[in-house]
């Protein structure tokens, strides 16, 4: 088991990458929900640092998965607040 997976060359979270597998397979509509939107700020923020990798794995995830409008935008108001809470420690 690696952290990290390998996509095109680039070095990603691996464990972020399969909680938005999860979120898009079997019942729904293939988006990312706001609950799955949740789960994925949480994994980000269980190393409390918002790392490259994560930025850049955060950054295909909303390139390559379809989010649900609301989840789109809690997260992206969600991970900047909290990362601009890390730079005032």
């Amino acid at each position: 088991m690696s952290y990290y997976r390998i996509i095109d060359g680039k070095k990603y979270d691996d464990e972020l990458l399969k909680a938005a597998e999860e979120a898009v397979k079997g019942q729904g509509d293939g988006r990312i929900s706001l609950k799955d939107a949740q789960v994925l700020l949480e994994k980000v923020k269980d190393g409390n640092s918002y790392t490259d990798i994560e930025k850049d794995t955060m950054a295909y995830i909303r390139e390559n998965f379809k989010w649900t409008e609301e989840a789109d935008e809690w997260f992206r108001t969600e991970i900047r607040k909290w990362a601009a809470s890390k730079g005032k420690d």
